[in-house]
């Protein structure tokens, strides 16, 4: 006699909004994983069980996906940003740049915004850092309401930081070896960059 097993519950249906969501979780989880490459409808259709003309419904194409995905990761790496600024400005004690520099690279780097970035600009996509760009241009603007006029305005501070915290994620290691340098020198520039000289500079505190 054959036992009968009882059927699976039923995959709840998600909103658009959740299915958006949850396609892009997956495609940042490929990202890492295994490369911008990897980012492909029907690899992230794969991960949540979605069909390709369910996700070509949200996104429109791969590249729609891919530039989602950079849009999503913008908004993470500029509230990072955004928190830790703050965060310096609220304290009781002088700012502390390392803990900005290092948030802002690990944005870029563990989390595969400059490797996506890169890769899709050398696929032909020249737009793909304009949602980055745009999300770092508005909060610079943010940062910079009631700030004193600056040898070094904070505008030239963040696109230091942010140039990099790109390089340093695509060419950093490689270079770092082949100057027979530490690891983390690019860091470490960039922690001088924003403490040399503080009475020239737009000051977060």
């Amino acid at each position: 006699m054959t036992t009968a097993t009882p059927d699976a519950p039923p995959r709840r249906r998600l909103s658009p909004a959740e299915s958006r969501e949850a396609a892009l979780t997956a495609a940042q989880l490929l990202l890492i994983e295994s490369g911008p490459q990897a980012v492909t409808l029907k690899a992230v259709g794969g991960r949540i069980g979605r069909t390709h003309a369910n996700l070509l419904h949200h996104f429109g194409s791969a590249e729609g996906l891919q530039r989602a995905l950079i849009a999503r990761m913008a908004t993470y790496i500029t509230s990072t940003i955004r928190d830790a600024v703050l965060s310096n400005r609220e304290g009781d004690g002088d700012p502390d740049p390392r803990r900005i520099v290092d948030l802002v690279f690990d944005a870029f780097d563990s989390g595969g915004a400059g490797a996506l970035a890169s890769w899709m600009i050398l696929s032909g996509n020249r737009d793909a850092l304009d949602p980055i760009l745009s999300a770092v241009h508005d909060l610079v603007d943010e940062l910079a309401v009631g700030m004193q006029p600056a040898g070094r305005p904070i505008q030239d501070e963040t696109l230091h930081l942010v140039l990099l915290a790109l390089g340093d994620t695509l060419l950093g290691a490689p270079m770092a070896r082949a100057l027979d340098l530490p690891r983390s020198k690019a860091r470490d520039l960039a922690v001088a960059m924003l403490t040399v000289d503080p009475d020239r500079r737009g000051h977060c505190d």
